[in-house]
Order: structure tokens, then C-alpha cells, then sequence
């Protein structure tokens, strides 16, 4: 059996490869900035390291990781974050016999980088938000008085490097030109960098998961969001597992099968009232909602860990559909700022209180809080308060 470091441990990502992992009786250690973590507190994790923050000190965190690996001679380096990708896969050699489960980084970056993607899906006649790109801040192809708003600007990257430290760039909306021009000239993710302005499309949000062998598509796996934090559209807190939709199916391997893929990847779309499914982005590793996945039969970290290891992992073609997934914490979010928000009336803070109460016991499983390993509910809730 190889050994397996797990990155980032305090995703949700990670808390669930490593316990797909442990469960098979695989060897897992967990490593984050912090001594406590989700996926460190669980009784999967053999062992939990630190090291030093990759925002702030990229060199010295790439050195930590090679010495840990080396000292704890780690077969699997599974990181799960873009940052922590980002900054590893260059230096794969610095592994030596470590494998890290994806492509080159030019594979990588061809789907992270949004204005990329985008261009590509347009080649591929796959439907997007109507895009104006914008490659120079200071020379923007449209002007902002006749664009149809309320719009969405979103940065090419989803992290930026400035003066030596990486920080997040998030997307923004705007509802008139003048918040446009305020966001576009305070916001140092719209002044140095390849941006998009998007029109803002409405409908539900709806993920492709995917898993390939160079070039070869192994499992797909989808889910629909039900409930997301902030409610208005974000992260999953409540989603459920649903066949694929074959015309999903067909864009996800147009674009993957362009890019010559290889591991995991999730391709989100948000499908309209009309039924047309827009992409929206591709994430090159694990995704928040993986416990999904792997509740439903399609265990991906098992499935990745057998393709690394040299196995060939059997396709996978069903699974069960109607499997529900609560992130319990991220859903008293969602209930919170529902009742805050001054836009929703008092019939739907109501509805918003009720769906809360009364989950569906016999087809909802928690992400976080399981019974035989509850210590990443207790760091979690900690974290919380």
C-alpha cells in the first residue's frame, strides 16, 4: 500500500479523501497551516504536520513539503486546493518518486484560467454568458453604459500574485455602471490581470465530476445544488445526487477530452430557466460536495488513488441518484442570511425556516458530522464559534 499526504486539510475535500482512503486501509497523513483541521481530527489521519502558509512564503512552504514527504516517504501528494497546486506541480521533480495526480501545468491552466476556458468552450460551440474580455484594464472593449446589467466580473485567475504574497480573487457583481466602475477601480484583482465582464445568468447550478486516465474518461458523476451559501448563489450546503444529463455529459468531454485530461476534475454550468446549461468554470481537483460522490458509488479518491498506484480502475456507469448531502454548519449559514437579507419577504425566511427543520432523514447523510468519526464535527463546530 503507498503512503498518502493530504494538503489543505481543512477542506471539505480533504476530510473526505481521507476518510475514502483510510477506510480502504491506505496510510494517510493530513497537513495544514494549522495544528487543528478537519480531515487532521479525523480517526483516519495517522498523523497531522503543519506548514507555513503558502500565501505568504511560497519557496519555504515548497521546501517543507519536500522535506516532509521525504521524511515520511509519501508515495501520494494530493493537494487539494489551486493555490497549493499551483505552487507545487512546477517543482514535481523536487518529488522524485512522489507522484502528484494531474497533468502539466499547462493542461492545468488552460481550464483554471477562466478567459482561457471560455475561449475554448466558444471554439467548441458550447454555450456561455454572453463575455466581453478584457486583457487591458485601461482599454475596455465595451462601454459601461451599454452593457445589460446586473453583471458579473470575474478575474481570470482565481488567485493573484502581488508584492510577494498570493491572495483570493473573488468574483463580483455589479448592478449599474457606476458600481462597475467602483469595483473595477478598487479591486486589484481588475487592475493587473486578464479579466471577464459576463452577463449575470440566472437558473440552479448543476456539476459534472469526472475522472480520466490521459485522455480517457474513467467515471462522471453529477449532483444538483439545493441550497447554497450565500443563498443568492455559492457554495453547496445542500445537494443531491442526480443522473448525468447526456448533453452535460457530451460539453464536459468536449472540453476535457480537448485538454488531454488526466485525474479529477468538476465542471459547473448553471442552467437556465430555458433549460440552457451556460459553463461557468472548471476546478482541477476535489470539489466540496466529494462526500456526494462517494455516498452515491462513485468514490473518486479511490478510483484516483488505484489509477496512481498503477491499477486500472474498472469505468464506472451507475450509481444512486436521490442521495442527499447536508453541510450542517454552511446550512445555518445559508438559514442566517436568508433572514437577514431585507429582500426576501416574510413567507419565504418562513419556508427558509422550515426546509431547515425538517431535512430528509432517509436520504440525507451529513458531510462533516458522522457517527464512528465525529472528531471533524467537534473541530469544525469549534472553528465555528
Amino acid at each position: 500500500m503507498k503512503r498518502v499526504l493530504v494538503l489543505d486539510a481543512n477542506q471539505r475535500s480533504a476530510l473526505a479523501v481521507t476518510r475514502s482512503l483510510g477506510r480502504h486501509g491506505i496510510t494517510v497523513f493530513t497537513a495544514e497551516e494549522t495544528t487543528s483541521a478537519l480531515a487532521g481530527c479525523s480517526h483516519f489521519s495517522k498523523q497531522h504536520f503543519t506548514y507555513t502558509s503558502p500565501r505568504l512564503t511560497q519557496e519555504q512552504f515548497v521546501d517543507v513539503i519536500a522535506d516532509l514527504v521525504k521524511e515520511q516517504h509519501i508515495d501520494v501528494l494530493m493537494p487539494m486546493t489551486e493555490l497549493t497546486t499551483t505552487l507545487l506541480l512546477p517543482h514535481q521533480a523536487t518529488f522524485h518518486n512522489t507522484v502528484l495526480p494531474f497533468p502539466d501545468m499547462n493542461t492545468v491552466d488552460s481550464l483554471v484560467d477562466k478567459c482561457l476556458l471560455m475561449r475554448m468552450a466558444e471554439s467548441l460551440n458550447i454555450p456561455i454568458p454572453q463575455t466581453w474580455y478584457v486583457n487591458n484594464p485601461a482599454a475596455l472593449p465595451c462601454e459601461l453604459e451599454e452593457l445589460p446589467y446586473p453583471l458579473v466580473l470575474k478575474p481570470g485567475k482565481s488567485w493573484i500574485l502581488q508584492h510577494g504574497q498570493w491572495s483570493r480573487a473573488t468574483v463580483r457583481f455589479a448592478n449599474d455602471p457606476l458600481e462597475t466602475r467602483k469595483i473595477l477601480d478598487s479591486d486589484p484583482a481588475f487592475q493587473a490581470y486578464p479579466f471577464m465582464i459576463q452577463e449575470c445568468v440566472g437558473g440552479h447550478g448543476q456539476g459534472i465530476f469526472a475522472l480520466y486516465n490521459n485522455g480517457e474518461p474513467l467515471a462522471f458523476f453529477a449532483h444538483r445544488r439545493l441550497r447554497e451559501k450565500p443563498p443568492r448563489g455559492g457554495v453547496s450546503v445542500l445537494s443531491e445526487s442526480m443522473a448525468v444529463s447526456p448533453e452535460l455529459r457530451s460539453y464536459t468531454r468536449s472540453l476535457l477530452d480537448n485538454a488531454g485530461w488526466h485525474g479529477v476534475a468538476m465542471v459547473e454550468f448553471k442552467v437556465a430557466s430555458d433549460g440552457t446549461p451556460y459553463l461557468m468554470e472548471i476546478n482541477t481537483r476535489f470539489w466540496g460536495s466529494l462526500q456526494l460522490a462517494i455516498d452515491a458509488g462513485v468514490d473518486f479518491p479511490w478510483l484516483l488513488y488505484l489509477l496512481v498506484s498503477g491499477a486500472r480502475p474498472k469505468p464506472v456507469d451507475n450509481y444512486k441518484t436521490g442521495i442527499r448531502l447536508r453541510w450542517l454548519l454552511g446550512d445555518l449559514d445559508n438559514l442566517y442570511l436568508t433572514l437577514k437579507d431585507r429582500e426576501y419577504s416574510s413567507i419565504v425566511k418562513l419556508e427558509a425556516i422550515l426546509r431547515f427543520l425538517t431535512p430528509s432523514p432517509f436520504k440525507t447523510r451529513h458531510e462533516v458530522n458522522r457517527w464512528g468519526d465525529f472528531g471533524p464535527f467537534w473541530c469544525e463546530l469549534r472553528q465555528y464559534i
